[in-house]
């Protein structure tokens, strides 16, 4: 390419930029896919650990497993939901989001999960063993998530 072609912005530079901007987008479109599939993630967990955590505690702590797998599913949403308040809320100066309501939200949300596992603590100890198993969920669905982005990079390269 010459220097005219250049200054003109040829054809080739108008492609690259498109791919680039393209390419920007899919990244985009596969971060927005992470957070239903880790969700889904997380039910199938709940799912496939329930019979562990009946194995080791009987029914008190499957009761409580899948107490703390439900708490830890609508966390892990609220969470979500937060963040993307917050990320809203710091980018947009006209944004519908108070700033005060989204730090209560955060702080409401562990206050219920301090009270319901102080709750399950006081009524029996092998429930809150298997609320805390519960508790865990979000992780499992996490590196089941790791595994899955491992694989698609290497299937990639």
């Amino acid at each position: 390419m010459n220097q005219r072609e250049h200054l003109d912005g040829s054809a080739d530079t108008l492609d690259e930029g498109r791919g680039n901007d393209e390419r920007r987008i899919d990244e985009l479109s596969i971060y927005e896919r992470i957070i239903p599939r880790v969700l889904r993630n997380m039910l199938v967990a709940s799912v496939l650990l329930l019979g562990p955590a009946f194995w080791f505690y009987g029914w008190a702590g499957s009761i409580g497993f899948a107490f703390g797998a439900a708490v830890s599913y609508v966390n892990f949403r609220s969470l979500t939901s937060g963040v993307e308040g917050l990320a809203d809320r710091i980018v947009n100066q006209s944004s519908r989001e108070k700033g005060g309501w989204i730090v209560l939200r955060f702080v409401v949300r562990y206050g219920l999960v301090g009270a319901a596992a102080y709750a399950i603590f006081m009524s029996s100890s092998l429930a809150f063993r298997g609320f805390l198993w519960g508790l865990c969920v979000p992780v499992a669905a996490l590196m089941v998530e790791a595994v899955w982005a491992g694989y698609t990079a290497f299937r990639r390269g």
